[in-house]
């Protein structure tokens, strides 16, 4: 019975030491992620990586260590490189985004981080469903937020690639066979046009959807209003009458108009001294 106490002693001793011990694991995860964060500006994507997965090790759970870790292969990523490695760099940030979505799948910095890295993959070469896998984790974003901007816009970045590709390959299917080839501007063929609306037009409707909606929330959002240009390009594709598809193209017109007023206005803005 007289042992009792010392060992209730030694225990709080050892409870105090370990406790002490994860204190000191922490500041040494917050000062590698300080060093991997400097590093990352510098450019050094391999010093950096390697210092947020000490800084992930030591503390796991300091998020912005796995935000960064994944940050850093992602922006070592070059779209359409062919090399091992850098498919490995993009397979990567894809994980480690995912993990972190698996422990908060509302953290909205790795919703856009996945949503941009699988549409830089899905580019080239071509792949459909990674771009509609990117598309998703943007409309999660706008579940949890609706009321940014950014998540609509790439929506209809989205829409706008997955609508344009199927009207290219459709272009060069029908010039394989035709005897008077469509060039790139040239409207569609009425049956060409009629499958590429049946195949895309609820792209090209959410696609326009979406970046109206962008540019409601960000009037001046001189990108969206580009890609809302591109999609009444395609949208006028589709269409069954040379009335509607010049009703198109001026809607069109008018946002390359808007646009150019936009950036001109920007440019003679001059900042605060």
């Amino acid at each position: 019975m007289q042992r009792k106490p010392h060992i209730l002693f030694l225990v709080a001793v050892l409870a105090a030491a370990v406790a002490a011990g994860a204190g000191c694991d922490k500041l040494r995860a917050r000062d590698k992620l300080n060093k991997g964060v400097q590093a990352y500006k510098n450019a050094q994507f391999d010093v950096a990586i390697e210092d947020f997965k000490e800084a992930q090790q030591l503390d796991p759970t300091l998020t912005n260590a796995q935000l960064y870790l994944a940050t850093a292969y992602a922006s070592q990523y070059v779209p359409g490189a062919p090399s091992q490695e850098n498919m490995n760099n993009g397979n990567e940030a894809v994980k480690q985004f995912k993990i972190i979505l698996e422990q908060d799948p509302q953290n909205l910095t790795a919703l856009d981080g996945l949503g941009s890295i699988l549409y830089n993959m899905a580019g080239t070469p071509y792949n459909a469903d990674k771009m509609n896998e990117a598309k998703s984790y943007h409309m999660k974003h706008i579940e949890i937020k609706p009321d940014d901007a950014e998540p609509y816009y790439w929506v209809g970045v989205i829409d706008w690639a997955l609508a344009y590709r199927a009207n290219k390959d459709m272009r060069d299917d029908y010039n394989k066979t035709s005897k008077k080839p469509v060039r790139e501007n040239d409207p569609l063929p009425p049956a060409v046009a009629k499958q590429f609306a049946q195949k895309n037009g609820m792209d090209v409707d959410d696609g326009v959807t979406n970046l109206q909606k962008a540019i409601s929330l960000k009037p001046d959002y001189d990108d969206a209003m580009a890609y809302l240009n591109l999609l009444y390009r395609q949208k006028a594709d589709m269409e069954a009458t040379a009335e509607a598809r010049n009703a198109d193209l001026k809607e069109a017109d008018d946002l390359v108009d808007k646009v150019k007023a936009i950036k001109q206005k920007k440019a003679n803005i001059t900042p605060a001294s």
